[in-house]
This record gives structure tokens, C-alpha cells and sequence, in this order.
């Protein structure tokens, strides 16, 4: 399986958004591989999306948006969950798709061992929840290239 170039993410965000749909998101943890085929996702265009966090401009938690597209742009929310999207379009221009849902494929014991032992169904079934699964973070996460040849998530 190849990783999905930066031309696949230099495009309008909606076409992004359903090109995502059905592809694989690879996480590589402590040398185990955890995937999952992306089955939901969101997409936010601009700084005129009012429910994208672009719509005030740009801040310093929002920056990775108005970042590189085919980067990570990773939040947390509530004060407990962190949030995946990757950034889409053009540089300076605040896009981007949040994989709201997996269909977990491989490494579904450790997917299920960071979830608590939850069933099956709900292990990756929300941008959270998936975050929680794969381990992943704002820390480790926000901005990061996902298509460099050694990033651990893409």
C-alpha cells in the first residue's frame, strides 16, 4: 500500500473529502501497524464556514490549518478528546477534512486495549473515539507532514 501523495490533498476540499472515503489511515505505534478504512467524514472550506475553526482567522490552535495541505491538523476538545483532520487546498488557505470514522482493519487488539475493551463497533466510530484508538495527539501530531516518507501517521 503506497501513501497518498501531496497532489491527492492539493485539491478542493470537497473532492478530498470523498476521495477519503474508502482509503486506508495507517498509524504506526511502538512498531505495530493500526488501520483502519475511513468510512465518515466532514469537510470545512474557509474562513466563511462558520462551523470551522477558521472562521475567526487564524490563531495559534488553528495554524496547521492555514498550513501545507497533506498535514495533520489535530485539536482537543472538551478538555479530554483530541480531533484528526488533514488539510486540503493551498497554503494559507484554511481547509480541511475531519475523519470522523474507521472501519478498524489491522492492530484491533491494541485499537481495543487503548479503548478500554469496548466492542468492536465502537472502537474507532468517532473522531475521538479514533483518536483514542490510534493514539493520537495534538503533541505528537499537530502539523505533522503525512506524506513524508517516515511519518508514522498517513
Amino acid at each position: 500500500m503506497s501513501r497518498l501523495s501531496r497532489d491527492f490533498f492539493v485539491r478542493d476540499t470537497l473532492t478530498v473529502a470523498r476521495a477519503l472515503l474508502g482509503q486506508r489511515l495507517v498509524r504506526m505505534l511502538d512498531g505495530v501497524r493500526l488501520s483502519g478504512r475511513i468510512v465518515e467524514v466532514e469537510a470545512y472550506i474557509g474562513e466563511k464556514d462558520q462551523a470551522s475553526h477558521a472562521r475567526c482567522g487564524l490563531t495559534g490552535r488553528n495554524a496547521p490549518m492555514f498550513g501545507p495541505p497533506g498535514h495533520a491538523y489535530v485539536y482537543f476538545i472538551y478538555g479530554m478528546h483530541h480531533c484528526f483532520n488533514v488539510v486540503t487546498e493551498r497554503q494559507n488557505y484554511p481547509a480541511a477534512v475531519l475523519i470522523r470514522a474507521l472501519e478498524p482493519l489491522e492492530g484491533i487488539e491494541v485499537m481495543r486495549a487503548r479503548r478500554g475493551g469496548v466492542p468492536h463497533v465502537r472502537l474507532t466510530n468517532g473522531p475521538a473515539r479514533l483518536c483514542q484508538a490510534l493514539n493520537i495527539d495534538r503533541r505528537r501530531f499537530d502539523g505533522a507532514d503525512m506524506c513524508a516518507p517516515d511519518a508514522l501517521l498517513f
